[in-house]
C-alpha cells in the first residue's frame, strides 16, 4: 500500500476516487445497444432510435447545439449523420447501423441541453428505419460497452 503524504499526492486520489464514482453512477440501459464511438441505439422491429451516451455527453460537456442535415437519406453504418456541439468543442454523430433517417429530435433545435439531461430519454437524436436489423447483432452489449470505457 502507498502512503500519500503530499498535497498533490491527495489531490491525484481524491481525482482518481471521483471519477471511478462518476463513472460508477452512470447509467447504461441493459436493452440498448452501444458504439466503440459512443452512440446508443433503441431497436423496435425495424425502427430504431438513436442517441449518444451517458459517457459522451459527460466528457462533451454542455450541449449548446445539435445538428442533423441527414432526414429523409439513408445513411451507412459508421457514416456521420450530424454533429452535436458542446461549448468547447464540436463532434460528429455516427449511424450504428445503415437505415434512413425518419425523424429528427424536434425538441432539440431549442433544448439542446437536453442532451446532458436525458441523453437516453428526450435527448434521443433521430429515428431510423434499418436497412438490416441483422446488422444490430454487431453492436454493443451495455457490458461491452462498459469495458470499452473502461468502467
Amino acid at each position: 500500500m502507498h502512503i500519500c503524504t503530499s498535497e498533490i499526492c491527495t489531490l491525484k486520489h481524491i481525482y482518481t476516487i471521483f471519477e471511478h464514482t462518476k463513472f460508477n453512477d452512470m447509467n447504461f440501459p441493459a436493452e440498448l445497444k452501444y458504439t466503440k464511438d459512443h452512440e446508443w441505439i433503441k431497436v423496435e422491429g425495424n425502427v430504431a432510435t438513436v442517441g449518444i451516451t451517458e459517457f459522451a455527453q459527460s466528457e462533451l460537456g454542455d450541449i449548446v447545439y445539435v445538428d442533423v442535415a441527414s432526414l429523409g437519406k439513408e445513411v451507412a453504418k459508421d457514416e456521420v449523420f450530424g454533429t452535436v456541439e458542446a461549448v468547447k468543442t464540436v463532434s460528429d454523430l455516427f449511424m450504428p447501423v445503415t437505415g434512413t433517417v425518419t425523424e429528427v429530435n424536434p425538441a432539440l433545435n431549442n433544448q439542446p441541453d437536453l442532451v446532458n439531461s436525458d441523453p437516453y430519454g428526450e435527448g434521443w437524436m433521430v429515428k431510423i428505419t434499418i436497412a438490416d436489423v441483422a446488422d444490430t447483432d454487431s453492436l454493443l452489449s451495455a457490458d461491452d460497452y462498459k469495458t470499452v470505457i473502461g468502467v
